[in-house]
């Protein structure tokens, strides 16, 4: 999708940058598929517990088909429609039988396109295979982790993966982090990368954009009181004071690895690229 840029006619407006829309379709949701969500703005029985938190502005949420579990059975894309929940576009399908669901919309997918889940599928956009059916090279999302459970890998605006090889019932599979994982051929994979990848250049041009997606201000360690943060305190500008920064609660940060141990470490053949916190 294109990028547009309002006319400076307000400071609000002169650095902003959106994404067009207009080619995505303006009816609504499917109210079949929508449904509103507890909001909870990063408070339990009143306390804070997830700070930058706050309940934003009122949207329904669209429940995504990840299983891609009706196979066999050809659905017709009807509509590409935004989606306030996540930063990807979604899609439309009616299928033969009359049933609705939305997926996620990879690039190129165009409005009364054919798609399928099936294993003698096409390699074509939009369609959901499994791993041991997928040429190498092939650009994929939406992967699954366990057959049968959905897809939870690659999931993001603009994200793609790719199969690097296939061996012994497994598939290597290269995430967008770089990272190498191996899972089982018989997960479940759609081809094509995700679409709206000029997500990533959108700039809000105001804080007041923010905070409808309900995100509060986020404020410096080292401006508050000694009390709230480790960086806090002394006299006029200073810095954080000590050989690494600390999260709020004194724990070690930017660089410090936080990835928990998992047993589907084993899984990972190489890791991700140097320079991402892992």
């Amino acid at each position: 999708m294109a990028l547009k840029k309002p006319r400076p006619t307000t400071a609000g407006r002169r650095h902003r940058i959106d994404i067009d829309r207009r080619g995505l379709s303006q009816k609504g949701p499917e109210k079949s598929l929508s449904k509103g969500l507890k909001r909870t703005p990063g408070r339990s029985g009143g306390r804070v517990t997830v700070r930058h938190k706050q309940v934003g502005a009122k949207k329904l949420y669209r429940q995504i088909d990840f299983k891609r579990d009706k196979k066999d059975i050809p659905a017709r894309v009807t509509g590409i429609e935004y989606d306030p929940y996540r930063s990807a576009n979604i899609a439309l399908l009616v299928y033969a039988d009359g049933e609705r669901r939305y997926i996620l919309a990879p690039q190129d997918l165009k409005v009364d396109q054919e798609v399928l889940a099936s294993e003698k599928a096409e390699i074509k956009v939009g369609n959901s295979l499994p791993l041991k059916n997928i040429p190498l090279g092939t650009f994929i999302h939406n992967v699954e982790i366990y057959p049968g459970k959905g897809a939870q890998l690659v999931r993001g605006a603009g994200a793609s993966a790719t199969v690097s090889a296939q061996e012994s019932g497994m598939a290597l599979v290269k995430l967008p982090s770089g990272e190498i994982h191996r899972l089982r051929e018989d997960c479940w994979a759609t081809v094509g990368a995700v679409g709206n990848e000029d997500w990533k250049s959108v700039i809000l041009g105001k804080a007041g954009r923010k905070r409808r997606l309900g995100v509060r201000p986020t404020v410096r360690g080292v401006v508050m009181h000694p009390n709230a943060h480790p960086h806090g305190g002394g006299e006029g500008k200073s810095g954080i004071g000590m050989p690494s920064p600390k999260s709020p609660w004194g724990k070690p940060t930017l660089g410090k690895k936080t990835r928990r141990r998992s047993h589907t470490d084993k899984y990972i053949v190489s890791a991700r690229k140097r320079g991402r916190r892992s």
